[in-house]
């Protein structure tokens, strides 16, 4: 919504229309290219592919490329590929068609090659194994890290913190306070771990923390991170309620809650506790 907001300022503010090509619209903030092509082709007619995991998949098998598809040169290909199938009167719903077909006929596992109106010119069906196209990415194993999350409360609501508007992930929105478990943490007492947290909390918030007694845990995954979340009942100083950082602190009742821009890690620690 951020992004939306601001591409919607600089339209206003640069030009008298919307930007009606892929590439105008990819110079806004919070658009890439699938979304661009998405507009120029469905809004306003362009005759421009849309790439997305489904197509992908669709022309991968025409093609019978065994290459990974995220490749730079290989996705501009499959793109080239792409426009050719596309309707010059109606760009739009061909590409929707595509994706459509990606999505409900020529699906990863059992394709359903007999549906498909591509049949004739797949040369990943003729090879008998339309499956193997495109090649399976190999999978990372996700790095496994612990966050002791603090929950204070005060009167009824709790304590969050407003992340800056120029952060490089979850700008503008309210976290509660957090410190991440460091890996060598599991080898000390509980007690020195705790401390531990507590100064990376006072170092990030301000103040002077105590995280005082567990109330749950809940699991949150971010691309490759498999994160246990530690939800602590906590206290901090009075001066810790102002940030000696960049994070705005407030407190909040519960019904506040949902107007805040929230992150789905926050809504599940949420989930996990009850106001006191």
């Amino acid at each position: 919504a951020r992004q939306l907001h601001a591409a919607a300022r600089e339209i206003a503010a640069t030009s008298t229309s919307m930007p009606q090509t892929a590439v105008e619209l990819r110079g806004l903030p919070g658009i890439g290219a699938y979304t661009a092509a998405a507009i120029a082709s469905i809004a306003f007619g362009e005759v421009v592919p849309v790439l997305d995991g489904n197509v992908e998949r669709v022309v991968s098998r025409l093609l019978a490329s065994a290459e990974d598809p995220k490749k730079v040169a290989v996705r501009r290909r499959l793109a080239t590929e792409a426009a050719e199938l596309l309707d010059p009167h109606r760009p739009g719903d061909s590409n929707q068609a595509l994706m459509e077909l990606g999505a409900t006929v020529c699906v990863p596992l059992r394709p359903r090659c007999d549906a498909c109106p591509l049949a004739a010119s797949c040369q990943g069906l003729a090879s008998g194994r339309p499956e193997s196209f495109p090649p399976a990415r190999e999978r990372k194993a996700p790095i496994r890290v612990r966050h002791r999350v603090a929950v204070v409360s005060e009167e009824e609501r709790l304590l969050l913190y407003r992340r800056p508007d120029d952060a490089e992930l979850l700008a503008g929105t309210w976290e509660l306070p957090w410190a991440e478990v460091a890996g060598g943490e599991f080898l000390v007492s509980e007690a020195e771990s705790l401390a531990a947290s507590e100064a990376v909390l006072a170092e990030r918030y301000g103040g002077v923390w105590r995280l005082e007694t567990p109330c749950g845990t809940a699991r949150h995954s971010i691309t490759h991170r498999a994160i246990t979340l530690e939800v602590w009942r906590a206290c901090v100083q009075p001066s810790g309620t102002v940030s000696e950082g960049r994070l705005e602190p407030g407190f909040f009742r519960r019904q506040e809650l949902g107007d805040l821009p929230l992150s789905s890690q926050v809504r599940k620690v949420l989930a996990k506790i009850e106001p006191s």
